[in-house]
């Protein structure tokens, strides 16, 4: 513990951000990095906790308190090795992680907590700047090739660690780039791309084989892939997003959410697009409160939306944490974003009843606003509130409510595995599923989830694979817990 009274000195700070004005006229990272003299301070208020729950509450295990009092004592280099122990890309999660380990931080129970998730951009960022993160082969091979299908954060993290293990990997994405949801979900604003290159190349030169534009099931079947690998791991993410069946959801001028952030991002990577949709000069409405909502929502603003009105079907949440949520658990509270601030209106407890149109085109909708009440011995029932009906402009319609889980109707099929009753891949403990030789991790397998989740999966499912084929193991597992028998 480097300085005992330091939470008692210090208060929570964040990083400055660039100004909306500015920052709305482009789409690049508007997030400042910290001085170093603010974070060491950020760093000397942890606790040093009996019983960090930050490591509990990081689906990772990162070791945390040793992390943060490193880089309070500036040992910048320590930090860093104390961060990739558990996690292989902390580039990602310092950026895009909701940071449950802040929320299960020991100070927050009667402070605001540690400020961890910066703490761990800034060593990594200093790490990659410093030349620190160096391609890293492993020293000899085993002779065992393995598939990974996916390239989102579980199948770079699977990848990564089976080629630790000696393993010659294969990594598949559909998409004409690597990334998956981060390469064409996740916009530039929240994560430049660049960030993602410079990984895949130290990964490249550790051996791993990208192969982009290729659609497993499709150009490459279920029967190959068993005949060249000797293991599959299946991390194609929960890609199938929920839709909205209303009256004139046919017209046109409404779209998921996933048919109009990738596009934005390709522009960005200097693609052409012909038929973009965009936001431009219309009033544009969101419908969908969660992160992917919010990424609609400054993807619009920055392609310059007239308006852009936010809809969400759950009552506002609390601003602090509910009673019935107590620390160390995740809490239900109003989360605002930063693409909120930039100029969105959110409206709670409100559905969609009716798309109207003109010419084939959306023009306006209609909703009601809704309650939830509650049912004996089932989930709260869903019932419109009387006179309630609100007409509102549409020019452009962005549907954001989530996704259902995994497509399972190609190479999932193909490979004989078996859905759950939720309608993902089903597996075992060990991460395999009800077909010989073949895995799946992250979304895939536990459905819609956080970027931590899929890495955490993705490094638990290499040490499934590695002890598959290997007949033992030493990859590290999040609490060193024993694996279960194949």
């Amino acid at each position: 513990m480097g300085k005992p009274t330091g939470f008692k000195e210090f208060t929570r700070e964040l990083p400055k951000k660039i100004g909306v004005p500015e920052r709305i006229t482009n789409y690049r990272e508007f997030v400042l990095p910290m001085p170093e003299d603010k974070l060491r301070q950020q760093g000397a208020r942890c606790m040093n906790c009996g019983v960090p729950f930050c490591h509990t509450g990081c689906p990772l295990g990162n070791i945390i308190p040793d992390f943060n009092d490193q880089v309070y004592r500036g040992e910048w280099q320590k930090a860093l090795a104390t961060l990739l122990a558990t996690n292989n890309f902390p580039e990602f999660t310092g950026r895009l992680c909701p940071a449950p380990c802040e929320e299960a931080c020991v100070l927050g129970i009667t402070d605001p907590p540690v400020t961890i998730e910066q703490i761990e951009k800034e060593i990594i960022e200093r790490a990659f700047s410093s030349g620190w993160i160096k391609p890293e082969p492993p020293q000899k091979r085993t002779g065992k090739k393995v598939a990974v299908v996916g390239s989102g954060p579980a199948g770079l993290a699977c990848a990564q660690q089976l080629n630790r293990a000696g393993h010659s990997v294969t990594v598949f994405e559909r998409a004409d780039r690597i990334g998956g949801l981060m390469r064409y979900g996740i916009p530039d604003f929240k994560m430049e791309k660049d960030v993602i290159d410079r990984r895949l190349k130290i990964m490249e030169a550790e051996g791993i084989v990208f192969k982009a534009g290729v659609n497993i099931g499709k150009d490459v079947t279920g029967d190959q892939l068993k005949k060249d690998f000797d293991a599959i791991v299946l991390a194609t993410g929960a890609t199938k997003s929920r839709d909205l069946k209303a009256p004139g959801r046919d017209l046109k001028g409404i779209h998921l959410a996933m048919e109009f952030l990738p596009q934005q991002n390709k522009v960005n990577a200097g693609d052409s697009i012909s038929n973009q949709i965009v936001a431009k000069g219309k009033h544009v409405i969101v419908i969908g409160g969660g992160d992917t909502g919010s990424d609609c929502i400054g993807t619009s603003i920055r392609q310059g939306a007239l308006s852009v009105t936010n809809f969400e079907l759950l009552a506002q949440p609390p601003k602090d944490r509910p009673a019935n949520q107590p620390w160390p658990y995740w809490p239900m509270k109003l989360r605002t974003s930063t693409s909120h601030d930039e100029g969105a209106t959110r409206f709670f407890s409100i559905s969609t009843k009716e798309f109207i149109g003109e010419n084939g085109r959306i023009t306006k909708l209609i909703t009601v606003n809704v309650k939830f009440e509650p049912q004996a011995g089932g989930p709260p029932k869903m019932v419109e509130v009387p006179g309630s009906e609100k007409e509102w402009k549409a020019d452009l319609v962005l549907l954001a409510m989530g996704f259902t889980g995994p497509e399972t109707d190609s190479i999932v099929a193909q490979l004989g595995c078996e859905v759950d009753p939720r309608g993902n891949i089903k597996s075992h403990a060990n991460y395999a599923t009800t077909a010989k030789n073949v895995f799946a991790a992250g979304d895939s397998r536990r459905g819609q989830s956080l970027i931590v989740w899929a890495i955490s999966e993705g490094r638990e499912t290499a040490r499934c694979v590695d002890h598959y084929l290997m007949g033992h193991t030493e990859l590290p597992s999040k609490g060193g817990l024993d694996l279960p028998r194949v």
